[in-house]
């Protein structure tokens, strides 16, 4: 469970410090929701991945597990995912490049690390992030992008280069399409070089995946995510050599509700996916026979 505190300073409203956890030998640390702080714009869902050293012989087995309600956005930094869904995509997902998978109504994902990949081995690190639908497009029909990393547009400035993974930011805009105001953006400051942030989204929030970074006087280190006050211009310096992930957007219409990997603005919507994914309603991903159980 993350830990969260605030207000902390001038432009910091709260401040977020997941807890990591093991997963055999896969650190994973989960920002969000944490207490007291479900969303930032359309964010529920905030982990970080390792990073992780698969030894050859060895990878990612997530089995099939179904999603409502929400999309998912996979981002890496280094390493490769091998992404199957029950829409009939396969798709290996690598670093710089964007998934975006849609569960609306239903649907059904493994991510697996692929034989070629589990021969050799590897390092993998990266984000997973959910999305939650506006209450009104949560029953939409499932979908599923996959965009390379040549087509993100590129930023750069004075020690500063970036990427816009969704929404629009410093002049540039992601072709990945949201149903909802979304910013996504992954920086890189050089040490002792600047990075402003303007107040246009409501909701925004830093992620420092690594490196640390000044904010009004305040020092602050890698893994935290730091929940900025609506409405300020921003000026971020970085101590070290960082890279910070900008995100928020529009608030959501409502709270919601969320167990397991369904989210909701209805909990009855809930328990009906419970009672699909325990009586094999769900669509089945091909190819796959295994599957994670409804947790007891």
């Amino acid at each position: 469970m993350s830990t969260l505190s605030g207000p902390y300073n001038a432009h910091v409203e709260q401040l977020i410090v997941p807890r990591s956890r093991d997963i055999g030998g896969f650190s994973v640390r989960r920002a969000l929701p944490a207490a007291g702080r479900q969303m930032v714009g359309p964010f529920i869902f905030l982990d970080e991945m390792g990073p992780a050293i698969f030894d050859p012989g060895t990878g990612m087995d997530v089995r099939p597990h179904p999603h409502i309600g929400l999309s998912t956005v996979t981002y890496l930094f280094e390493g490769e995912i091998l992404h199957r869904d029950s829409l009939g995509f396969v798709q290996p997902i690598r670093p710089g490049a964007v998934n975006l998978m849609t569960a609306g109504s239903g649907i059904v994902h493994s991510e697996r690390t692929d034989e070629a990949m589990r021969r050799q081995g590897q390092r993998l690190w990266g984000l997973q992030t959910w999305l939650a639908l506006p209450a009104n497009r949560e029953e939409m029909a499932p979908a599923f992008a996959h965009h390379p990393m040549d087509t993100m547009p590129l930023i750069e400035s004075l020690g500063v280069s970036g990427r816009i993974v969704l929404g629009s930011a410093y002049g540039a805009t992601s072709p990945v399409p949201t149903v909802s105001e979304t910013l996504y953006v992954d920086l890189s400051v050089a040490s002792g070089h600047s990075l402003p942030i303007d107040p246009t989204h409501e909701e925004r929030a830093l992620y420092i995946v690594s490196g640390a970074i000044e904010i009004a006087g305040d020092r602050f280190e890698a893994g935290s995510l730091l929940v900025l006050r609506p409405g300020d211009s921003i000026t971020v310096r970085a101590l070290e050599a960082s890279c910070v992930m900008l995100l928020g957007g529009e608030p959501m219409d409502g709270p919601r509700h969320i167990w397991w990997n369904f989210v909701s603005a209805s909990k009855d919507r809930i328990d009906s996916a419970k009672a699909d994914w325990l009586a094999g309603r769900f669509q089945k991903v091909p190819g796959e026979t295994e599957f994670i159980p409804l947790p007891g």
